[in-house]
């Protein structure tokens, strides 16, 4: 049975620079910004359009080694993205599939970050409380963008 979890952030960034770092060009700020958590990243296949690959890998000590993701659906102009899992993060061990779903809206004096993650855990497998634990990284993610970007004003204009 698939589950899914929702989470909004507020933001001081406007959207289109916070869609910017945190969901286009995350492969290549992550390493430079959650140097604890991601050692390197690099598209894998592509060009960055829907179909693309990039893959993520990660500090020892985490839950996994690396994921690889696939780009779904793209449109730059509305700042939404959709993404699936490929490999890595538990596919094929704990989870059948992995995608989600993100939305960065403007608000006044900044933007709302929406993301919708969904995952089908293979038979047997209990995620209880794995839903909590991805809120909490990508809302690092997202303040980790917000903070960077804020300390560096001409960074993704």
């Amino acid at each position: 049975m698939s589950s899914s979890y929702t989470v909004e952030i507020e933001s001081v960034v406007p959207a289109p620079r916070l869609f910017k770092a945190a969901v286009l060009d995350w492969h290549n700020l992550a390493p430079k910004i959650a140097t604890d958590k991601i050692v390197s990243a690099a598209p894998v296949e592509g060009d960055g359009n829907v179909g693309s690959i990039r893959q993520f890998n990660f500090a020892p000590g985490l839950p996994f080694s690396f994921v690889k993701e696939r780009l779904d659906f793209l449109d730059v102009e509305k700042c939404e993205a959709k993404s699936t899992l490929v490999e890595g993060g538990g596919i094929g061990v704990h989870l059948e599939s992995a995608s989600n779903h993100i939305k960065v809206e403007s608000k006044a004096g900044g933007s709302v970050v929406k993301m919708t993650g969904t995952c089908k855990p293979l038979a047997g497998v209990d995620i209880a409380g794995e839903s909590e634990k991805a809120k909490a990284a990508f809302t690092g993610v997202i303040k980790g963008c917000e903070a960077y970007l804020v300390a560096n004003p001409d960074a993704y204009n």
